[in-house]
């Protein structure tokens, strides 16, 4: 069985396949569409993806559920959970209708971020394709990096970020591949090498920890917040997944 870790990257997305209980058949390969991973010649089973699936339609505190219960988890690290705003924000045309359709379809009333809007094109890329294909649906998971690297740290939250101001922060992309290393899931040569052209070493880092969170699911393992997972109004999953427990 083969599975992926997928992380957005600047060319569109990169994946990290591998075959479960062959660490040498690893390969990392960029896309520029989710779809294109999903029909790879590998066929991976699970495709866990950081990305936000399932959306709401409306928005309640701060943010799904999956957020809310995560965050607390993730100490310093919870900034990096955005809180998702209803569907008819994210298919907004611009910024200005995005924020406008957050604070109507919002309780408090909220507005979106910069950054959160950034990431608007990919997940509305995401939900559109499992819902043309529904087929999709058991094998796309949706993943969060740092969810990922607290449960490889035995379920502590991580002291160091790995990027400041932007810019990748080596102590900390150490210390996640530190991490990578001690599960025991990945090959050495893995967890060294290079991203591809179009993509950035935090990115080829974030698909390597939703790798080990596909392999964990293939082989019976994972946990989901919440448990069991919500649906949206497409009947779509609401749920971050993570290993189940530290390999």
């Amino acid at each position: 069985m083969w599975v992926a870790g997928v992380d957005g990257c600047r060319a569109g997305w990169i994946a990290a396949f591998m075959k479960v209980g062959d660490p040498a058949s690893a390969r990392i390969a960029v896309a520029p569409d989710l779809a294109a991973i999903a029909d790879a010649p590998e066929r991976p089973a699970i495709v866990a993806v950081d990305i936000p699936i399932g959306l709401p339609e409306r928005t309640e505190g701060s943010g799904r559920m999956p957020e809310q219960l995560v965050r607390p988890l993730l100490g310093q690290r919870q900034s990096s959970v955005f809180a998702i705003p209803s569907r008819r924000a994210v298919y907004a045309a611009d910024y200005g209708e995005a924020c406008t359709l957050a604070l109507a379809t919002s309780d408090p009333p909220r507005k979106v971020s910069r950054q959160g809007f950034g990431l608007f094109p990919k997940i509305r890329e995401v939900d559109a394709l499992l819902r043309a294909c529904p087929g999709l649906v058991e094998r796309i998971v949706e993943v969060h990096p740092e969810l990922a690297f607290w449960a490889l740290n035995g379920g502590k939250a991580l002291g160091e970020p790995k990027k400041v101001k932007g810019v990748s922060f080596e102590p900390g992309m150490r210390l996640r591949r530190t991490l990578l290393r001690r599960s025991g899931l990945l090959a050495e040569a893995l967890v060294a090498s290079s991203p591809p052209p179009g993509a950035a070493a935090d990115d080829l880092l974030d698909a390597l920890a939703g790798l080990t969170v596909a392999l964990d699911l293939a082989t019976g393992g994972g946990q989901s917040f919440p448990d069991p997972p919500g649906r949206d109004a497409y009947g779509l999953p609401v749920a971050i997944w993570t290993l189940g427990s530290p390999p």
